[in-house]
C-alpha cells in the first residue's frame, strides 16, 4: 500500500529495491543519486544482489528494471545521477557504463551529461598491455525535458586570470594592447584589449566541468569502497532544492544520506542487505548527531 513520502523521509528501507520502490508514492523524490554494484566485481553477500548476473545483457536488463520503477517516484523535474564502473571479460572491456546509459536512454530517460570521475589515488595495476584505469563514469539523466538544475550551486573557480591559466600572458592581459590571446576572428578588436575581463565572468565561478577529480574513500566497516562525499555533493546540490528529497536505491554504507543531510536535504535509502542497512543507520547517527 502506498504511503505519503513523509513516512519515508530520512529512513533506510531494507529489501529488494524494485519491491520497496513500489511502496513509494508517485513523484515523491527530487533527485536520485546512486552507485549500483558493478557487474562481476564483488560479492555483497546476498542472493538478490545486483552484479552477479550470468551475462552483461542480463545485468543491463536488471539495471533498467530498477530505474523504470525509480522513474515513477521521481518528480517530473527530477534528475538521476548514476555512477558506474567497467569490467574486463576475457581481456575485453565490456563497456558496461555505456551499455547501461544507452539502455536507459532507450527506456525513456534523457541522457544530459557524461561525467568522468578521475581518481587520483586509484589502485596501481600490474597490467602491461593497456593503460591503467583511473576513472569511472557518472551519468546525469533527466526524467523530462525541463528539470531542476542549480548551476550556481556547483560553480568552479575561474582559471582564466589565475596561476592555472593556460592563456598567453595570464594576468598581463589587463590594459595591454594585443595582450589578449585571440588570434581568430576577433583579432585586433580594441574592445578585447581594454575591456574589463575580470568582470566578464560569473561572480560565483565558471560552470562546472565534466571531469571531477575526487579521491577514493574507505569506510572501515564495509569491505567495499564507499561513495566519496565530495563526488556526490555536486549531484545533490545541483539536482535537488534545499529541503528536497534524494533517493538512493543502492544505499550501501549510507554516504548519499549523510551528504544529503549535511546539505539541507532529506533522503530515502534502500538496500537489500540487512547488514549494510544497519551499518548505514549507525553511520548516519554517528556522523549527524
Amino acid at each position: 500500500m502506498l504511503q505519503t513520502v513523509n513516512a519515508f523521509r530520512d529512513v533506510v528501507l531494507c529489501g529488494d529495491n524494485r519491491k520497496v520502490l513500489q511502496t513509494l508514492p508517485d513523484e515523491c523524490v527530487d533527485s536520485i543519486v546512486t552507485s549500483p554494484p558493478y557487474y562481476g566485481q564483488r560479492d555483497y553477500d546476498h542472493a538478490q544482489q545486483l552484479g552477479a548476473e550470468k551475462s552483461p545483457d542480463e545485468y543491463v536488463r536488471n539495471i533498467v528494471s530498477v530505474f523504470t520503477e525509480a522513474k515513477r517516484v521521481l518528480k517530473d523535474g527530477g534528475t538521476l545521477w548514476l555512477n558506474l564502473g567497467d569490467k574486463y571479460l576475457n581481456g575485453r572491456l565490456c563497456g558496461m557504463p555505456w551499455r547501461c546509459a544507452l539502455a536507459l536512454a532507450d527506456d525513456g530517460w534523457n541522457l544530459r551529461s557524461d561525467i568522468i570521475w578521475h581518481k587520483p589515488n586509484a589502485m596501481p595495476s600490474s597490467v602491461k598491455t593497456r593503460p591503467t584505469t583511473d576513472h569511472e563514469y557518472i551519468f546525469m539523466f533527466s526524467k523530462s525535458q525541463k528539470y531542476f538544475y542549480d548551476a550556481d550551486a556547483i560553480r568552479e573557480p575561474h582559471t582564466t586570470f589565475s596561476e592555472h591559466s593556460k592563456m598567453r600572458g595570464g594576468k598581463g592581459h589587463f590594459g595591454k594592447v594585443n595582450g589578449t590571446p585571440e588570434n581568430g576572428k576577433n583579432k585586433g578588436n580594441s574592445n578585447l584589449h581594454h575591456g574589463r575581463w575580470d568582470v566578464a565572468f560569473h561572480p560565483k565561478g565558471r560552470n562546472k566541468r565534466t571531469v571531477w577529480n575526487v579521491p577514493l574513500s574507505k569506510f572501515r566497516e564495509a569491505h567495499f569502497a564507499v561513495f566519496p562525499e565530495k563526488l556526490i555533493e555536486p549531484c545533490i546540490l545541483a539536482g535537488s532544492p534545499e529541503g528536497g528529497v534524494v533517493l538512493d536505491p543502492f544505499f550501501g554504507a549510507g554516504t548519499t544520506g549523510i551528504t544529503a543531510k549535511k546539505n539541507g536535504r532529506h533522503f530515502i535509502g534502500i538496500d537489500v542487505n540487512p547488514d549494510y542497512c544497519q551499518i548505514a543507520e549507525r553511520r548516519i547517527r554517528e556522523v549527524l548527531l
